[in-house]
């Protein structure tokens, strides 16, 4: 842990020299740990603000708000609807930079306006492996990201916020419901509150990491091996049919291989990947 402490102590350094800063927070575990470090670092030299929109579900955004409240943390909410992006809802291979385009402009207004040096989003150097093109977007607007600048990976986010009791230390990763969808799919406000339904429902059961990918009429859960044996339960998976027809979906699938974040971009080619690892 001693190594741990030390970067934590970087950290906090690099975000006192910052002075003052706005961090984009979803209540994830990784911008969760970022504000409570810019917090120590800064006291009230922080505000935090979180995106509303129809691919961030409620309790997302509940749990956000809840979190900033306790620790006395200025929060803003802005709406910031992906699907009024031109292009957006066609779900092109580029979307995740659409939408970070457009969610940093209206941050960085907020900062501007108040008068805060800098701004942060949590992506940490597990990120530089799979296809972020939305960091792409991050490295031309200006945004700081230094949880990847002093190497942080999510399983030491995960140690040391469970040493400082961060709600989030165990929290599933989550990614916006947009991503649910195969590049070319287009996303539209009911397909999303489909997905949002079933996976409410079936976090409701204990299922506590999944997916449920949509394609057309049917969904493709992904799951860890404990929801594996939730699922498998004959009971469960008949009331879990049950739930997804009534919800719109004909038809229900397991994924054998299981879950793991990015499932989307297997479809996409060497190129397409090197592209959205283009980070500099």
């Amino acid at each position: 842990m001693d190594h741990l402490h030390e970067k934590y102590n970087d950290l906090k350094e690099l975000l006192r020299s910052l002075e003052s800063v706005t961090v984009a927070f979803s209540g994830g575990v990784d911008s969760t740990f970022l504000l409570y470090a810019a917090k120590e670092a800064l006291g009230d030299n922080v505000i935090a603000v979180t995106a509303r929109s129809l691919s961030f579900p409620q309790r997302e955004l509940m749990e956000a708000t809840t979190f900033a409240a306790e620790h006395q943390i200025e929060h803003i909410i802005v709406d910031s609807e992906e699907l009024d992006i031109d292009g957006f809802s066609q779900n092109p291979k580029n979307r995740c930079y659409l939408c970070k385009t457009e969610l940093f402009t209206k941050i960085r207004e907020i900062a501007q306006t108040r008068g805060f040096n800098a701004i942060l989003e949590a992506s940490n150097s597990d990120d530089n492996g799979d296809y972020r093109p939305g960091l792409i977007a991050v490295k031309e607007l200006g945004i700081y990201s230094p949880l990847r600048q002093i190497g942080f990976t999510k399983a030491e986010i995960r140690e040391l916020s469970k040493e400082q009791n961060l709600p989030t230390w165990n929290k599933p990763s989550f990614a916006c419901l947009s991503s649910r969808f195969p590049y070319g799919e287009s996303i539209t406000p009911a397909r999303l509150q489909m997905i949002d339904k079933a996976e409410q429902y079936l976090l409701d059961l204990g299922i506590w990491q999944v997916r449920v990918r949509f394609h057309d009429n049917l969904a493709r859960i992904e799951t860890d091996e404990k929801g594996f044996a939730i699922i498998l339960n004959p009971q469960i998976r008949d009331q879990i049919y049950i739930e997804f027809h009534k919800i719109g979906f004909t038809y229900v699938s397991l994924d054998l291989k299981g879950y793991r974040t990015g499932s989307m971009n297997e479809t996409l080619s060497s190129s397409e990947i090197s592209y959205g690892k283009k980070i500099v």
